[in-house]
């Protein structure tokens, strides 16, 4: 049914979802995007699934956008970059809306996008040689999307911290920053994510549903105008000078002009 997704299911009800371009370090394309809103609408609909265990196959747990996608969408004119952002946007917004538990694995690095895919999970467990960092400005670009859910997560003193800078952090700092949860050596992450999953087995699915719901409701406001300002604020970062100039020296391989 999937291309770039695995979706797996076990006898006790933990649905694995995989996001599966190892070749690609698991960038997001709009395919993988559109799937995984999908898997989100299915997994949530799906009585017998009791908990959704988030993570990526290969050596990178996300490595943000593909650049297909991001060399695509430099050629766009504004109103269709929207939609673009859009479906960022959707996916993001569906899996956080899950009314199942998402338990983040990252098995491996995570920028970009892959960060706040880690940031929508309801608890993340990470390895502890795992790199993260939010390279939008690098670019010309900003965080815009995925920033409802970085935001919420880290809260805006921490995220500050590194929304802006475009630096990688690791491990550690992703879980002083409140991305991780924990940060485990390779060995014991299946164990440490497991631990996660299975005081959920107990708890009654409605009210587990519940229950995330009122968090949500009385956590950061992340409604339609949150997320339509969100998408306005990258198409217009697009149109800046900025951002042709650091898309296009990315895929120049020089360094764009305000680099030291």
């Amino acid at each position: 049914m999937f291309e770039t997704i695995l979706v797996e299911t076990d006898a006790r009800g933990v649905a694995t979802l995989t996001l599966n371009r190892v070749d690609k370090h698991n960038a997001m394309s709009a395919q993988m995007l559109a799937e995984l809103t999908q898997a989100a609408a299915d997994l949530g609909a799906d009585d017998a699934v009791r908990v959704v265990v988030l993570t990526g196959a290969g050596k990178s747990f996300c490595a943000g956008g593909d650049l297909e996608w991001m060399r695509a969408q430099r050629d766009m004119d504004a109103a269709t970059r929207s939609v673009e952002a859009g479906k960022l946007a959707a996916m993001l917004g569906a899996l956080n809306a899950l009314p199942k538990p998402l338990i983040g694995r990252v098995q491996g690095n995570a920028f970009g996008g892959g960060v706040g895919m880690a940031c929508v999970c309801d608890v993340t467990i990470g390895v502890d040689t795992a790199k993260m960092a939010l390279t939008e400005t690098r670019l010309g670009i900003i965080p815009a999307t995925i920033g409802p859910y970085v935001l919420a997560r880290m809260g805006e003193g921490r995220a500050r911290r590194v929304f802006m800078s475009g630096r990688v952090f690791d491990a550690v700092e992703a879980v002083d920053l409140g991305i991780l949860a924990r940060a485990v050596p390779v060995d014991d992450l299946d164990a440490a994510v497991e631990r996660e999953v299975v005081p959920y087995l107990s708890c009654a699915p409605g009210a587990v549903a519940a229950a995330k719901q009122l968090a949500r409701d009385l956590g950061p406001r992340i409604d339609d105008e949150v997320v339509a300002h969100t998408i306005k604020a990258l198409s217009a970062r697009w149109e800046t000078e900025e951002a042709a100039e650091g898309i296009g020296a990315f895929f120049d391989k020089r360094k764009a002009r305000w680099m030291v």
